[in-house]
């Protein structure tokens, strides 16, 4: 991985350096278009704001697996290593991206974090704090778990109370003695309840019931059944995805099982707080709380974008990551095309659709240097070969 410091440019002598593709966002999707754009020999970067690569991984709990074996969790040209019907863990995730960027000699810049891209001409304009890109394409692929979404009404909970999101969160031993409450009804929640049930007092708020889905049918995961029926790959624009977007699923819990076996108790959506009490929509009280942690999910920022790719409410307009502004795309986004956009082990679909799209469009776009003949910069857009 060419991964080192940044390069040291001060604002007064800043230089605007030129890449054919800049892509904004050093994890999963980031490192699978890489991979693409460097079998296609473009001249790319991938900017990453963090000082490690995988930092979104890095951020979660320190107990967390995959619901998906490592079989279905490769990235394009590299297999996930291990037992391929075991549920990797959270180090084991990060340990696999950092050999990945690395195998395949990715040119990551970390502490990298881009404050606006704009479109200047045929061009974009990719500014960070010390240095500046202009490339002819660029790829946003900051996925979808980019601002963590805490409601107001933790702001009304007592300065004694420990309060934090769920990406806050390590492990048991870090939480004080007392009652817990963890808000949100998904993967995490329950996940994040079970396991402190185990050393602490724990109640889950659930807002909305998500459909619950064993993690193995019949000797076989999950997994297995959704890729060999093509259920994870149908499309935003097929029936059966149309009614799938949008609808979050349990997988491998139940409400009646986190109860039963955990001891956990189930509340309502959580709609006031006051002091260490927190109010439900039944009309019930929990009070007396030590903790509360929520487990309520991220939202996208995608407003140091300047580029007409939005709607009138700020939406995202694109179609499979290609937006109506040329060369500008998006990548790694929640049902982005499919159930598996967002997916370790699928991202790699969209990863490849869209680096055909920036074949096709340095094939198309006149060459600066070249009078206006059409560029010759590398082989066609490589196939995946796993």
């Amino acid at each position: 991985m060419a991964v080192g410091p940044r390069p040291n440019h001060t604002l007064e002598s800043e230089a605007t350096e030129h890449r054919e593709v800049v892509v904004v966002g050093g994890g999963q999707a980031g490192l699978a278009i890489g991979y693409f754009l460097a079998h296609q020999g473009r001249d790319f970067t991938i900017l990453e704001a963090a000082p490690e690569p995988a930092a979104a991984w890095r951020a979660r709990w320190d107990s967390l697996r995959l619901f998906t074996p490592g079989h279905y969790n490769s990235l394009p040209g590299l297999p996930f290593p291990g037992d391929p019907g075991h549920y990797p863990g959270r180090d084991e995730v990060v340990a696999y991206l950092d050999d990945y960027a690395r195998r395949f000699d990715l040119p990551v810049e970390l502490d990298s974090r881009v404050r606006s891209i704009r479109k200047t001409g045929l061009t974009y304009i990719v500014e960070l704090d010390d240095r500046a890109y202009e490339a002819e394409q660029v790829v946003v692929a900051t996925g979808p778990f980019q601002v963590p979404s805490v409601p107001a009404i933790a702001d009304r909970l007592a300065p004694w109370v420990v309060s934090l999101h769920s990406t806050a969160y390590r492990a048991p031993e870090a939480i004080p003695e007392g009652r817990v409450l963890v808000v949100g009804g998904g993967n995490t929640g329950f996940q994040i309840a079970e396991e402190l049930s185990e050393s602490h007092e724990v109640h889950l708020s659930i807002g909305s019931r998500q459909t619950p889905l064993p993690q193995r049918i019949l000797g076989r995961d999950l997994f297995w059944y959704l890729d060999t029926t093509g259920l994870i790959r149908k499309t935003t624009a097929s029936r059966i995805g149309r009614r799938m977007e949008g609808r979050d699923t349990l997988i491998g819990s139940t409400p009646r099982a986190l109860r039963r076996r955990h001891g956990v108790k189930l509340h309502g959506r959580a709609i006031d707080a006051a002091g260490s009490a927190v109010s439900f929509g039944d009309g019930t009280t929990l009070e007396e709380l030590a903790t509360v942690i929520w487990a309520t999910g991220f939202r996208v920022d995608h407003s140091w974008v300047d580029a007409p790719v939005f709607d009138q409410k700020g939406g995202l307009v694109h179609r499979r990551g290609v937006t109506d502004s040329p060369g500008l795309y998006f990548l790694g986004l929640s049902w982005q095309h499919t159930r598996g956009s967002a997916l370790l082990g699928w991202v790699k679909d969209d990863a490849e659709y869209i680096a055909q799209q920036i074949g096709a469009c340095a094939k198309a776009a006149p060459d600066r240097d070249s009078g206006g003949q059409p560029p010759q910069r590398g082989p066609s857009p490589a196939t995946s070969s796993t």
